[in-house]
């Protein structure tokens, strides 16, 4: 795996998720402080339709959720997505004043081998085998928004993204899983989740190495966590570095 100098490599986690959003997105519409962004194929898809704040736009958050209602027209959900962090922390508050959830997110980067985990069978398996868990942890995350059509949109983009589906079973029935997906010569271990029965076993461990292993052959590996939860400890221990931290503002639809 190359390593760049470190100056550069959060902007190269930003041209991760820029190639990314070029998979899935038909629209690119520069506005003064980036781009809105918008995937009409997956109109349920909050990560593919947003406003791309890629500067400081020096506006409160009434005027950025209402620019928001203007570009994002047509569509159930409002999301913007500041790539500096600086410039979002003091709206964050705003936000969820007007209803919004706030996020700080943290990319990370493969640099190290993880240590010995324990031995747990972990296989992949067709997509159709982790539907029940993709499901399971929308509702999770989002028990108040349908999970709707959004089920076709996330099978169709996975199948762009060359998705590799890794799952751990419990007689015969996944009850955790991961997603590698894959631009170029770069891998994202895009997913992992395990069920609440089965939490503090080792899973998540055993998943996200085993997701770390299938992308040996990529350049560079990312995994995204929130940056005020705990899994990016867990991804730390993993041999997974922070190199960039970004805002995203959601209101569900």
């Amino acid at each position: 795996m190359g390593h760049p100098a470190s100056g550069d490599i959060a902007a190269r986690a930003r041209d991760f998720n820029h190639e990314v959003q070029r998979v899935a997105c038909d629209v690119f519409e520069p506005w003064p402080h980036g781009t809105v962004v918008r995937a009409t194929r997956y109109p349920d898809y909050w990560a593919f339709n947003l406003v791309r704040v890629e500067e400081d736009p020096e506006m409160s958050a009434q005027e950025l959720a209402a620019f928001a209602d203007e570009a994002l027209d047509g569509l159930p959900h409002r999301r913007v997505d500041f790539e500096l962090a600086a410039a979002a922390e003091q709206l964050r508050p705003d936000f969820e004043e007007l209803g919004w959830l706030t996020q700080r997110l943290v990319w990370m980067r493969h640099e190290a081998p993880p240590p010995p985990v324990p031995e747990i069978a972990v296989e992949e398996v067709p997509y159709e085998a982790v539907h029940d868990l993709r499901v399971a942890w929308h509702y999770e995350e989002f028990p108040d928004v349908d999970f709707g059509d959004l089920a076709a949109q996330a099978r169709d983009l996975a199948a762009r993204l060359g998705a590799q589906i890794l799952a751990v079973r419990d007689g015969g029935r996944a009850v955790a899983y991961t997603e590698v997906d894959r631009v170029g010569r770069s891998a994202e271990v895009a997913q992992v989740y395990v069920s609440p029965g089965f939490r503090g076993g080792g899973f998540g461990t055993a998943l996200t190495t085993a997701a770390i292993e299938a992308a040996r052959d990529a350049d560079e590996t990312w995994i995204v966590a929130d940056d005020e939860g705990r899994p990016k400890e867990l991804y730390a221990r993993l041999g997974f570095r922070p190199v960039w931290t970004a805002i995203e503002a959601l209101r569900p639809g």
